[in-house]
This record gives C-alpha cells, structure tokens and sequence, in this order.
C-alpha cells in the first residue's frame, strides 16, 4: 500500500523531475497531468491526451518506478484516464510557415500538420553503388529504428549526390511504419524563415512548443546556418531538446561538420552520431540511374548509349536526369531514334571534358584522402594502422602509375618514405586490383577526380 498520499507522491516525483527538464518541457507536458485516487497499489493519472500518456511511459519509465509502485511485470503501476474533451475545440499546434497542410491528417496526428515530401524520393528509387552503399545503410537504419540506431545522423557530399533524396526516403519510411511519429522535415533556410516570422509575431514560443515536440526532425543543408550566430544559438538549443528527449535527428550538408564555419557547440553535437559521406557515383552506378530515370519517363535507353552518356556526366546526378529530360523531349519531339549521335547533338554542351592537366603527388593524396576518408597529414605520417597504411599504398600506386618521375623523387613526397617502400606498394596493389573489385572501384574513382 502506498504509505503515502497519491497527491503527496506524485508532487515528489514532480519535484526531481522539474530539476532535469527545461521549463518549456515541463509546462507542455506534466503541468497538465492531475492525480486523481490510488486503488490496490495503483496510482490513478488523468491525462490530457494519449500523446501525454505515451511522452510519459517512453521517456520517464525508470523514474515512475523509483516513485511510484511497480506491478510485477516491472511496469509503473499507474492507470491512465483520459480527460474528457471538451465542447470547445483544442487549439491546434502552430504551422510553420514553410509547410501547409496538403493531405488529410491520421487520427494519431490530427493535429499535426502533414509534412511536404517528394514523392519520388523513396528508398526504392535510390539507385546503390558503392560509393553511396554505407550512407544509404545508414539511412534505413535509422528509417526503420528512429532514435535508436545512429542519432544524429549527419550525411554530407557534394551537390546532386542524392542527400536530400536520402532525406525524404527516411522521411517516407517513418511515416508509413511508424505512424504515430510526429515529423517535419525543412531546409535550413525554411528553418530561418520560420524563426523570423514567430519573432515578427511574437509567437516565438509557439515555435519552440513546435519543434520541440517533434519525434524526428529532418533539415537539410546545414551549410546555410554559417555566419548566422543567432538562428544557429535557436538551432542549438532545438537541437538539444530533442536530443535529450531521445528523437531522432538527420542533417546534411555539402561538408563535414568539422569543416562547416559554426561554433564548436554546434559541430560537436552534430558529431555526437554518424558522420556519413556519399559520393560521387561511378560508372556502373550512373549506367543504372540513367535507365532507371529512362524508365519512369516511359523510354528505354540502350546500354551502349548509357555508358556513352555516362562516361561524360559524371559529376552530377542531378545533371544526369537533367540530361535523361532534354534527350526524352528532344526524340519524341523529333522522331528519332536514342543513338551516339543523337545524345551528341542534344547532350553535347552538358558533356564534361577532362583537361590534359600536370597531376602531382599532392593532388593524389587529396583525392585518396576523400575516397577513404583519412586525413592527408596521417597519409604522409609514420602510422602504421591498417585505416591509414591501405591508403598510402593506394596513393602511391597511382602515383607510380600517373606520374612520369623517378621513384625516389615520389617517395620522398610521402613524408620522406623510400623508393622501395614505394615500390613494394605499387607491388601490392598491382596485384590486389586485379582480384578486388571494391578497390578497383576506389582507384578508378581517384583517377577521374584527378583527370577531372
């Protein structure tokens, strides 16, 4: 039996628990809770909404059980009962002023605006290779267990790599399995546009309620925070919240936070889960994405063709369905056939040359770097770990391949290394590559950055 009264144990619990969480937090979501009676060792809760009940269980099980009694299953011995709703309507939660809602809402979530997501940005339309393989991993990871695999995740490469597409793939993902999860995805500059608004209105409250009872966040291009101090202190402390609360979070940028111009707090919080880098994609992987876009437009590209196209869009898959666009409306436009020569005289100003151009050793060591993601100081270093070794030995087999000098003079561009430790990873490498299919891969794609 509860040697205390309900109202009396309750108030203690309230007590250690309004020292642990901010007040916002603490306002929206226990001021509104009311003891009502105690019966047989159980504590009876009246609760607002299903959502209160569910914020409670989820986040504060273990210190409900140090307070209040536990059934034999290991449960908080609490029977929830659910206010009675009253004749006037509830205001809504506020709509930030990127989003509209589009569709009807869930019974779950009625009062939650339906977030904007691509359509075609799915897992199913991701085309994988290896440059994109881990960071797509990643993303289904945490699709499918939101805040419980890598959180944060923070995916960052170059421009039209397929981040954003990433992005509203997990988005879609949660929303169809996990649909009592409250979610919004926004670009950063959407992000800023929303915090100006509520400060114009002075509704800025309103926006922190928002945002930060949010079950996963999205937000891309992080970059666009830079040299904007104030909207990134209210990113931050958003940030935080909803780290502590246990959601989930997705960033990306065309960087590494480590290379991004915000404050420490905020590149160290963003390093806090898995950092993912996805690349450019190689050959066999732009062939694939090409026919695929071909095949939701309703045409069919010869393979000859694609591998035509391919080897000269190379840096962009943006540009590659760019290119899928032009060439469909061209031929349908004019009866033609998809040939070489078509593409040529429709694709031409999109194709990429590569300049003849000096290749160095430095140039080398920046692009193995990229590729295996190491730094190009540890490359030059003495250290003998097998994450650093590998590289090296790839970086001077390209450059005995690609640079006509003697060995000696090479060698002494990797931090003083001699001709022979050289040679005996040309050696080594010359023979992997012959069996190792990934490490082709690796190569081929630092010789076109290099070429590029």
């Amino acid at each position: 039996m509860l040697t205390k009264t309900p109202q009396e144990t309750w108030s203690q619990f309230l007590e250690f628990i309004g020292e642990r969480c901010s007040a916002t937090e603490f306002e929206n979501w226990f001021a509104p809770i009311r003891v009502l009676a105690a019966i047989d060792d159980e504590i009876c809760l009246e609760v607002p909404n299903i959502f209160v009940q569910e914020y409670l269980l989820d986040n504060y099980k273990k210190d409900l059980c140090s307070f209040l009694p536990v059934k034999s299953s290991g449960e908080p011995a609490i029977k929830f009962v659910l206010a009675e709703v009253k004749k006037k309507s509830l205001p809504s939660p506020p709509i930030p002023s990127d989003i509209a809602p589009t569709a009807p809402a869930t019974e779950v979530n009625a009062n939650f605006p339906e977030i904007k997501l691509n359509p075609f940005y799915t897992f199913q339309n991701f085309i994988e290779g290896p440059t994109n393989q881990f960071v797509k991993s990643a993303a289904m990871g945490v699709a499918n267990r939101p805040s419980k695999s890598y959180n944060p995740l923070f995916i960052h490469g170059g421009v039209g790599l397929g981040k954003t597409h990433l992005l509203h793939a997990i988005g879609h993902h949660i929303r169809e399995h996990h649909k009592k999860l409250r979610i919004h995805c926004i670009t950063t500059e959407g992000f800023i546009n929303d915090l100006v608004d509520n400060l114009r209105n002075k509704s800025i409250d309103r926006m922190k309620r928002f945002y930060r009872s949010l079950d996963v966040l999205l937000v891309d291009d992080i970059q666009f925070l830079q040299s904007r101090l104030n909207f990134e202190e209210e990113f931050c402390n958003t940030f935080e919240s909803l780290i502590n609360q246990s959601k989930q979070i997705v960033i990306t940028s065309d960087k590494p936070p480590g290379q991004l111009k915000l404050s420490e707090r905020m590149i160290a919080r963003m390093e806090w889960g898995l950092v993912a880098n996805i690349g450019v994609p190689d050959l066999e992987t732009r062939v694939a994405i090409l026919q695929h876009k071909a095949e939701q437009k309703g045409f069919r590209i010869p393979q000859k063709v694609a591998f035509f196209i391919a080897e000269h869009i190379f840096n962009n898959v943006r540009q590659l369905e760019g290119a899928i666009n032009r060439l469909g409306a061209y031929c349908r436009l004019m009866g033609l056939d998809i040939t070489e020569e078509t593409v040529e005289k429709t694709l031409s100003e999109l194709f990429q040359y590569s300049p003849h151009k000096k290749i160095s050793v430095e140039s080398i060591l920046k692009s193995v770097a990229a590729i295996f993601e190491v730094r190009v100081s540890d490359l030059k270093s003495t250290s003998r770990t097998k994450d650093v070794a590998f590289p090296r030995q790839v970086a001077m087999y390209l450059a005995k391949e690609m640079i006509n000098d003697s060995l000696m003079r090479l060698s002494s561009a990797f931090g003083g290394k001699t001709h022979s430790t050289l040679l005996h990873a040309w050696k080594k490498i010359a023979g992997q590559v012959e069996k190792d299919e990934t490490l082709r891969r690796q190569i081929e794609m630092a010789r076109r950055n290099l070429e590029a």
